[in-house]
């Protein structure tokens, strides 16, 4: 095998270990990392999409992977903004999002630092020498961080949970970790003195006065390697606090709005959405697990959110969009929804969005 083809399939391997292996069925008969009562998401070993889709198997990968249509990215992609040397608190009505790259962002809002799936490695990958590779550097230096309060892990795929970027930040501030079911066993294998909370989907954490978080269902799926498919759960999250509700989602497939009614009806509309709206072609294989601008569009309507950090784009290739295709499309999504632009912000590494606090925002907490 010539070198060429060695990189190709070495890289096919590492995607097919963050696929999840080949078939649902193929993960061990046994959960690795949770044990808990069955539940209309849970089965007793695996988590599940309610009405959902299951993820493709590994047919459906290597039909993708080795079908045309890919378009390749630049090796670089560097961002408009310097990287970003943050305030360290934030007080009053005031809400601060500061990008740091694809789903990593640090929210500040009354008087918390909050970063949401931190990732400062150079891949997101089970392996340190293949796989998707960020094309621009973290958009705050770890180091010029303010002291960190608490990082969400919204799932363990890994462009979301990086264990290494886990235990620098456990050294460094000690945060509150928060995630849901089962991700708490694959922090502990890095960071095992973590103070972690682990969240069902319905449930609510206070974590600071005035300030709650509540646990809430995305149409998404887990995996680390070649036998834990769907053994830890995924989660989108809403932040309750003085400045206003705080709706980050990690990743989702629109799932036909089901979900973002739903946190509607619960929580009476957002100050802010966090929503995914790259990575999402091929859509045969990929909608179920990302939707793509113009289903962020909707999302954002559904679920009444005044404004929007866009993520998921323009760090990691994980699909086969070119790297600017996902921010033409969004504009083209907004401007036919009649959607100011500047509500909807597709974030780049080292941008601050100091997010305006609407009257309608202010009267939803």
């Amino acid at each position: 095998m010539n070198r060429r083809n060695f990189f190709k399939w070495t890289g096919l391997a590492a995607i097919a270990a963050l696929a999840g292996g080949v078939t649902a069925r193929s993960a061990m008969a046994g959960n690795k990392y949770y044990s808990g009562p069955v539940s209309d998401h849970f089965d007793g070993t695996h988590f599940f999409n309610p009405n959902g889709e299951e993820p493709a198997g590994m047919m459906d990968l290597l039909r993708w992977k080795l079908g045309n249509g890919n378009i390749p990215w630049p090796e670089t992609f560097a961002s408009p903004f310097p990287q970003a040397m943050p305030e360290t608190r934030v007080s009053g009505d005031r809400l601060v999002v500061t990008m740091v790259g694809h789903a990593s962002m640090l929210i500040q809002v009354a008087g918390l630092n909050i970063l949401t799936d931190p990732v400062w490695s150079e891949r997101t990958s089970p392996f340190n020498w293949t796989g998707p590779k960020r094309v621009n550097p973290p958009g705050i230096r770890i180091g010029d961080l303010p002291p960190i309060d608490i990082v969400l892990v919204t799932h363990n795929h890994y462009d979301h949970l990086d264990l290494e970027t886990l235990w620098v930040l456990q050294g460094r501030d000690k945060p509150h970790f928060i995630t849901p079911l089962g991700n708490d066993a694959i922090i502990r294998s890095k960071v095992p003195d973590a103070k972690i909370t682990v969240m069902d989907w319905g449930g609510q954490e206070t974590v600071a006065p005035g300030i709650i978080f509540h646990c809430e269902p995305c149409h998404h799926w887990s995996a680390r390697g070649l036998n834990d498919r769907r053994q830890a759960l995924w989660a989108a999250f809403v932040f309750e606090t003085p400045a206003g509700k705080i709706y980050p989602i990690g990743d989702t497939g629109f799932h036909s709005g089901i979900n973002y009614r739903a946190a509607k009806e619960k929580h009476g509309g957002f100050r802010l959405a966090n929503l995914p709206f790259g990575a999402y072609e091929p859509r045969w294989f990929m909608a179920p697990q990302h939707q793509n601008p113009k289903e962020a569009v909707e999302g954002m309507l559904l679920c009444d959110a005044a404004f929007v950090a866009g993520h998921h784009w323009g760090t990691v290739k994980l699909t086969n969009e070119g790297i600017e295709q996902p921010v033409e499309a969004l504009h083209i999504a907004l401007d036919t929804r009649k959607i100011p632009r500047e509500r909807f912000r597709p974030m780049r590494p080292g941008e601050i969005f100091d997010v305006p606090a609407s009257q309608s925002a202010t009267t939803r907490t």
